[in-house]
């Protein structure tokens, strides 16, 4: 009984101390662990960090705001993928080239961005604004697209969905820009010299693409790489939206047609 005894004190014990090395072991793990984070220089994706006060409501619509650009981006991939448009894929590498531009003069400017009373890890320099330098680009752009390149109405009520757009475009415009200012990334004369650079390199663009590349697209367009990659050339089209609808319905039937013909035979 007594041999039974000290038996079970000597497995309880023994387990006793097994649990105790296993605990320091995970304790030294974990240690190990929270230090090679705390060695870690952390970087953060400035393309989408954006923050606002907690609580603040007219802050969130900003924040969401300043994230414009990103949609925008990703909308004109779609349409390029599925449109294969050459106008789009114009208008979107005039995107592209305004960046560039904005990003070599940047590190040309080098002006820091207004500090904050918090610690956020800015990758980049502050002048000029590139989300208003990209949204002004874009606004300036469509408008002269609108007004320019697309079809034009007999009647002013005919015209009227195209000042419609453009009031849009300029409203959400002043709002990626204010946005830059209310969230305190940029001040007021950053995100100025970025909405006049985006205005200024946005109509000469249109202007490159109006008189030198548009006249390119029939070549581009059939062109065995065009053909291989399925460039479509809208330009002589007026009115691209319709164009397809119809169509596609006429299309459709056709087909239609035929389906029904080897059913009755």
């Amino acid at each position: 009984m007594a041999l039974s005894l000290i038996n079970t004190v000597g497995i309880v014990a023994s387990a006793t101390i097994t649990s105790g090395a296993m605990d320091d072991a995970d304790k030294m793990q974990t240690t190990q662990t929270d230090n090679a984070f705390t060695d870690v220089v952390w970087k953060s994706v400035s393309l989408t960090h954006v923050e606002y006060p907690k609580g603040d409501f007219v802050g969130c619509i900003l924040a969401w705001c300043s994230l414009l650009p990103i949609f925008t981006i990703v909308g004109f991939i779609t349409l390029i993928l599925f449109r294969r448009d050459l106008h789009t894929i114009s208008y979107f590498t005039g995107l592209l080239l305004n960046e560039a531009c904005n990003w070599i003069l940047k590190h040309m400017i080098r002006e820091h961005r207004p500090l904050r009373d918090r610690a956020v890890l800015f990758t980049e320099y502050g002048m000029p604004s590139s989300h208003a330098q990209f949204a002004w680009f874009f606004s300036t752009y469509m408008v002269f697209f609108l007004f320019i390149r697309v079809y034009r109405n007999h009647s002013l009520m005919d015209d009227l969905w195209k000042y419609l757009v453009s009031i849009v475009c300029f409203t959400l415009s002043s709002a990626v820009l204010y946005s830059r200012v209310y969230l305190g990334y940029h001040t007021f004369g950053q995100v100025s010299c970025g909405a006049l650079l985006g205005i200024f390199l946005g109509a000469l663009w249109f202007a490159v693409v109006q008189l030198i590349l548009t006249p390119c697209f029939p070549h581009l367009a059939s062109h065995p790489v065009g053909e291989f990659l399925m460039l479509r050339d809208s330009t002589l089209i007026p009115h691209v939206m319709w164009f397809e609808y119809t169509s596609s319905r006429s299309e459709a039937r056709n087909r239609q047609r035929k389906v029904t013909g080897r059913k009755s035979q």
